[in-house]
């Protein structure tokens, strides 16, 4: 036995002892077989590969599962693959063409021709923008079984980076859901969704809700720009006037629109109410009326992407940076916990089913906690005829 063998030997018998690092793959070559090695997977799966560069870029070619296959087979394959290579042919290229799993693009747009049509034309509009700005290119290439959870961790990464914790949340469950049809239509195994386990990104507490300045300064800057944006201004404002969902009121339809309330034949929680205060009322008498199955605030294209970006525009005209549109909604339950409603009082204006939904709106704010507490120990500091006690002296 040579000093070359030995060193072999051991340095191939350390490599299998010696862990490597936790949580990530890894690829143990061969000293000998220029290319060939055995990746270990976070699983502790083990496959045998090849990397080789083909046409100016580095590929690797899966030869098989090391379970099922011996070294000695996988290295006789390895040969045969780089002799290929050497002749200019592309054995990753065959290999692909001979598979029946979809890379990730073509299920993607198989999935979006099944699930798209059932879903509300709102979640749709939405859905299409996640799609384009964060779905598209998640992958590439990948066939949809070589994308692991590492994988989506990874890119959950990278979108909360990109695009902000609530983004990268809502893009991640539209691919969960994918998924999930992948296992079921058989494309992957079941139990493998590799969404299955990421952990979301914490959401923000709500708890936003507009002091007396800041509705002014709203209010201004809604008054600057009705001249120019009537129907983006009319829109926000019976936002914040009926604390409806923003779908609620870009979907609805004239013939939803009857005298004192809103008949919505189709919202988050199903069909409900909307009663109309004097206010919010007027808004819609101030608009140009459609027939019966038009929308009341008609945009052209996208109209989430269109309110989004006059909303932009309009909370940095008020200093309101911090400030969702959603938090509009929030601020009128919070308006009306103030003023003493019930919360059922506030479940039903708002279109909730269980009281518990409505108790994460009705936040009240420090000077409402500050003259609560007061009022209240003031009362038990009468009854307990505290105005003789020491530290009143």
């Amino acid at each position: 036995m040579t000093g070359y063998d030995l060193k072999h030997i051991l340095a191939e018998e350390l490599a299998r002892v010696v862990p490597g690092e936790a949580g990530k793959r890894r690829t143990r070559f061969d000293y000998v077989l220029p290319g060939f090695g055995e990746r270990i997977h976070i699983s502790g799966r083990k496959s045998y590969v090849l990397q080789r560069t083909i046409g100016g870029k580095q590929r690797l070619i899966t030869i098989g599962d090391a379970a099922i296959v011996t070294e000695r087979l996988a290295k006789d394959v390895a040969r045969r693959l780089i002799l290929r290579i050497e002749l200019g042919q592309n054995p990753a290229d065959k290999k692909k063409r001979g598979r029946k799993t979809p890379t990730y693009a073509a299920f993607l747009q198989s999935y979006w021709d099944v699930a798209a049509p059932t879903w509300k034309k709102s979640t749709r509009e939405i859905h299409d923008i996640y799609r384009r700005t964060h779905l598209d290119h998640a992958f590439a290439d990948n066939f949809i079984d070589e994308i692991g959870h590492a994988d989506a961790v990874r890119w959950h990464a990278e979108v909360t980076r990109s695009a902000g914790p609530g983004a990268a949340n809502r893009a991640m469950e539209i691919l969960k859901a994918m998924f999930a049809k992948a296992e079921a239509w058989g494309y992957i195994p079941e139990h493998s969704n590799p969404f299955r386990g990421v952990k979301k990104n914490r959401g923000r507490k709500i708890e936003r809700f507009l002091s007396d300045a800041e509705m002014a300064r709203l209010g201004k800057a809604l008054a600057d720009r009705r001249a120019d944006q009537p129907v983006e201004v009319a829109l926000v404002t019976l936002l914040a006037l009926t604390g409806c969902r923003r779908g609620e009121i870009l979907n609805l339809t004239w013939g939803e629109v009857q005298g004192r309330k809103l008949k919505l034949t189709d919202s988050k929680t199903g069909p409900r109410i909307v009663w109309l205060g004097e206010e919010a009322r007027a808004v819609l008498d101030g608009l140009p009326r459609g027939k019966r199955d038009e929308r009341v605030f008609p945009f052209k294209g996208q109209s989430v992407s269109a309110i989004d970006w006059f909303w932009r525009k309009l909370r940095r005209d008020a200093g309101l940076d911090d400030v969702r549109l959603h938090d509009l909604r929030h601020n009128y339950a919070s308006l009306a916990a103030r003023s003493s409603e019930t919360l059922p009082m506030i479940g039903s204006l708002l279109g909730h089913r269980q009281v518990s939904t409505t108790a994460r709106y009705a936040h009240l704010d420090d000077t409402s906690l500050l003259e609560a507490a007061t009022e209240i120990g003031d009362e038990i500091a009468c009854r307990l005829a505290l105005s003789e006690a020491p530290w009143r002296q």
